[in-house]
């Protein structure tokens, strides 16, 4: 949770898309956000038992969950998908997916990207973009990037920045994460499928400056 005033709470951002996330948390405003990335984790039982005890998960793009009775490090529950474009679907995306919320990021609207449903989308799911006007373009702003560059974060970023916008007194958890250790990477290996590069519209290095200045004022916690 961020730290609190000396005069009251921060306000609730009152955007319509909050309410909408709410209403698959289990609780409504979420207290507990738990972010999980798709970087590999070693098996830790209590990590996995905070996942699924957040009133709100999110998960990304081609996610991995633990699989029933094998070691648990990742959790199960997801409540809600962010997502972009240029995924390649994975066993888990779509899973009981008239149970979630899918968010489409869309930054490269900003520049190039047509505005084309992809191939792969189930044809009976609906998904909420992302809007960039809202979200994207003060992100962008705070990494301190050249708007008319088709320079944009990472889905994990924008992930950690849209529910903290969205829920100012909520406890925002990350893990999954490994851009804040490895700003360097060329490669981002994922738990589920094989390793992927990093793309030319992301700086890493911001990022993770980013990330680490939020640690440091509580605006997110990050767990190994």
């Amino acid at each position: 949770m961020r730290p609190a005033t000396a005069c009251a709470d921060p306000p609730v951002r009152q955007s319509p898309l909050a309410a909408l996330v709410a209403a698959y948390a289990r609780r409504d405003p979420p207290a507990t956000v738990m972010i999980v990335g798709n970087a590999p984790l070693a098996p830790d039982p209590a990590r996995a038992a905070l996942v699924d005890a957040a009133d709100l998960v999110v998960r990304m793009t081609t996610f991995a969950v633990d699989a029933p009775g094998g070691p648990p490090a990742l959790g199960r529950r997801t409540d809600v998908v962010v997502l972009h474009r240029g995924i390649v679907a994975g066993p888990h995306t779509f899973a009981d997916y008239t149970a979630r919320l899918y968010l489409l990021v869309e930054p490269g609207r900003l520049h190039w990207e047509p505005e084309v449903i992809p191939d792969w989308w189930p044809t009976d799911l609906g998904f909420v973009p992302v809007p960039n006007a809202e979200f994207t373009v003060p992100l962008n702003g705070l990494l301190g990037f050249d708007p008319r560059q088709p320079v944009w974060s990472t889905t994990g970023t924008m992930a950690a920045y849209l529910f903290t916008e969205l829920f100012p007194t909520a406890t925002v958890r990350m893990t999954g994460m490994s851009i804040v250790d490895r700003p360097d990477q060329t490669t981002f290996a994922h738990a589920w499928g094989e390793s992927v590069r990093v793309t030319a519209e992301h700086r890493l290095a911001a990022e993770a400056a980013l990330l680490r200045g939020w640690m440091e004022t509580g605006r997110i916690e990050v767990l190994s």
